[in-house]
């Protein structure tokens, strides 16, 4: 058995997705280059965890430990916790001390431990205590509208509320809309175009980078599991 991942949407405009997993015999996977962060909540061998996980700007090798079953919220771009700085997050995270297994610790209040359901709850109770927070300007930026102030103003902003730069953040939503179009069958150059690639080497030169597969490994799915939903499974 390897893992079990499903993920919905959410209608809160706090959270991108709420997803779920369980793990087998699988102890290690492809992480996979994003742009959001989020809160995981895993238990394992009668023991309860809680973390913050960070942007991605690359894939890699991560562990998984075996045996554990996990619910993650990942919030939308331009959200941010209020006593950790995104930018500290990228290409890392934090377990969170002292969590039980009914509750968490989170910027010096105690919160229940939600389920998959619970998430939306969870997360408005974070905004209404200022635990978690939105920089209008990217909201508004994210939107396609353009603020009236500079662009080293947008930059700046955008890269303290995401961690990444609006480039960065492209590059990689684009690499993961790629995998997941090839994992359902595209054909590459239908996938170039659509997605406003150069050509297919440029196409394979980001699958590398972003998500660690070949074009052929995303279409057989055999390669060991990655940390992206290709039809609500890692494939194992």
């Amino acid at each position: 058995m390897g893992l079990r991942f499903e993920t919905r949407g959410s209608d809160s405009p706090w959270v991108d997705t709420v997803w779920t997993c369980t793990s087998g015999q699988v102890t290690a996977m492809t992480s996979v280059a994003g742009v959001r962060w989020g809160l995981v909540f895993w238990q394992q061998a009668g023991r309860s965890y809680a973390g913050i996980t960070g942007p991605e700007t690359r894939t890699g090798t991560a562990s998984v430990p075996e045996g554990a079953t996990f619910t993650g919220i990942d919030f939308v771009v331009g959200t941010s916790l209020r006593a950790v700085p995104t930018t500290a997050l990228v290409d890392g995270g934090i377990e969170l001390p002292d969590t039980t297994h009914r509750t968490f610790r989170l910027d010096g209040t105690r919160w229940e431990t939600p389920g998959p359901d619970d998430a939306e709850a969870l997360v408005a109770g974070l905004v209404r205590a200022g635990t978690v927070v939105g920089d209008p300007l990217v909201a508004e930026l994210l939107r396609g509208h353009r603020p009236a102030v500079s662009e080293r103003t947008v930059e700046r902003r955008f890269r303290a509320a995401t961690g990444l730069t609006r480039g960065a953040v492209r590059q990689i939503e684009r690499a993961r809309g790629a995998a997941e179009l090839l994992a359902g069958g595209d054909p590459v150059a239908d996938v170039v175009a659509k997605l406003d690639y150069f050509d297919e080497p440029h196409l394979a030169r980001a699958l590398r980078s972003y998500v660690g597969r070949t074009v052929r490994q995303l279409r057989e799915g055999s390669v060991g599991a990655i940390a992206l939903d290709l039809g609500q499974r890692l494939t194992s």
